[in-house]
């Protein structure tokens, strides 16, 4: 009992600071994308696709979540507006980001100079799901190599999700992977979701991915 009180007592601590950032971001009118997936699914490709196509049209900034390392923070550098890098390994939450460390994070964003924020959760497809940041959109990536199982092993993360990337389809000639039966279980978790089918290698279905982000952005800076 006394766990389940403390778990309790974390979520709704959480919650409080996830407010209080969205309501700095809309102040600012700032779009933050909360990118999630298990580790190898291709966040920081997707998320370098995105800046080398959108750069010239928005103002981005990068936040990089991981346990340890500022190497994802090295390779975005170049391209976006401004990166800062969480590292959990001595936080109270390793496995996933929390709404105090973006709290903390967006201190050191240029706001003002901002139109978007991507954020890069910590590679995990449970702890994330389970904590707000004050994000307005998530977005769940799953790759070919993992299997086409993991809707219906990870739910959670699959039904409070906006879109769903499936990435590194160059691959699926040589994968076991039902696209198929992938869309079909995110679409009984979630039948609204958007469902992009994208290669960050080889570029394949990325500009219709980058034109949802575009109108997400646009769509924010009319509210």
């Amino acid at each position: 009992m006394k766990k389940i009180e403390v778990i309790q007592n974390v979520l709704e601590a959480n919650e409080i600071i996830a407010s209080r950032n969205r309501q700095l971001l809309d102040k600012h009118k700032v779009l933050v994308v909360n990118i999630m997936s298990a580790p190898g699914a291709g966040k920081t490709s997707l998320i370098l696709e995105t800046l080398t196509r959108l750069k010239d049209r928005l103002n981005i900034g990068v936040i990089e979540g991981d346990v340890a390392s500022t190497v994802d923070a090295e390779k975005v550098q170049s391209e976006a507006k401004a990166v800062v890098q969480i590292n959990t390994r001595n936080m109270p939450e390793s496995c996933s980001l929390m709404a105090a460390m973006i709290e903390s994070a967006l201190k050191d964003m240029p706001l003002n100079d901002i139109d978007l924020i991507l954020i890069e959760n910590v590679g995990n497809l449970i702890c994330p799901a389970e904590f707000a940041l004050g994000e307005h959109k998530r977005v769940v990536i799953s790759s070919l190599p993992e299997g086409d199982d993991k809707p219906i092993k990870y739910p959670l993360i699959f039904v409070d999700a906006d879109a769903v990337v499936i990435n590194k389809m160059d691959l699926l000639p040589h994968v076991d992977f039902d696209i198929g039966a992938f869309r079909r279980s995110i679409a009984g978790l979630n039948p609204d979701v958007e469902v992009f089918e994208l290669s960050s290698k080889t570029g394949e279905g990325v500009e219709k991915w980058c034109s949802w982000i575009l109108e997400q952005t646009k769509a924010d800076a009319t509210r």
